[in-house]
């Protein structure tokens, strides 16, 4: 897939998400409906740039921040209660908008994902891949305090994330340098192909209940993040830019 049609496609998503975030705007008694053709939705459908701009001002405004703080939160309520009786406890956490933020390549690219190619700093477009390879992402606060506060309650701390092998050196160079302390790093195999975040993420946290951790938590963006058990609870973080089945 080349890079403008993975452009079509996140646009596309962006524009979809606005419609599902401005659904009740769209269906206030003050909207005004422009003529459609018939059998056409009377719903309005957002422009792109008012998709993009909602998406920023969730972001950029504060509510996003908010909402990832009240998720943490949660979290740490559990971790609190459930290190203390949990045999060998551990938690979870996916690292792209769970751990780490990527959105200044994302506002690059007008909020649109596209993976490959190379990332212009200066004027986009940004392809993830090679953002994530600079190292440059920034901590999400509250879920570096969550890290480090299951480790100061013995409680190991597991990354597995989508990105490929390939990035190792540079995720944990990022991760350190931002001050996570990890107990395991599992990143996917370079090339592999999944038709779910869960069929890989899934069997890793088996794995790991195998060698008998008890995994009383896991966190992640993604509901493909969280979905296919071997963790006592799940925490699901905003994310109103992308979707990953």
């Amino acid at each position: 897939m080349s890079t403008w049609q993975q452009r079509f496609r996140a646009i596309s998503f962006v524009c979809a998400l606005a419609v599902a975030c401005a659904g009740c705007a769209a269906s206030s008694p003050s909207h005004t409906a422009t003529a459609s053709a018939p059998g056409a939705s009377a719903q309005a459908v957002p422009n792109l740039y008012d998709a993009q701009r909602q998406v920023e001002q969730y972001i950029e405004g504060g509510r996003y921040d908010a909402d990832v703080a009240k998720v943490v939160a949660d979290a740490r309520t559990w971790l609190e209660q459930r290190s203390k009786t949990a045999t060998k406890p551990a938690i979870v956490l996916d690292i792209d908008e769970t751990s780490l933020s990527n959105w200044p390549a994302y506002k690059l690219n007008g909020w649109t994902r596209i993976a490959a190619g190379a990332c212009d700093l200066q004027q986009g477009p940004c392809g993830l891949r090679a953002w994530q390879a600079l190292g440059q992402s920034k901590a999400i606060a509250p879920t570096l305090a969550l890290a480090r506060r299951a480790r100061e309650l013995g409680a190991a701390v597991f990354f597995i994330t989508g990105r490929p092998n390939n990035l190792r050196d540079a995720t944990e160079r990022n991760l350190r340098d931002q001050g996570y302390e990890w107990t395991g790093l599992i990143l996917e195999p370079d090339g592999a192909k999944y038709a779910s975040a869960a069929d890989f993420k899934a069997p890793e946290r088996r794995k790991l209940t195998e060698q008998g951790y008890t995994i009383i938590l896991s966190m992640g963006d993604q509901q493909s993040d969280l979905a296919g058990g071997s963790a006592e609870k799940t925490f699901k973080l905003p994310n109103p830019v992308y979707y990953i089945p």
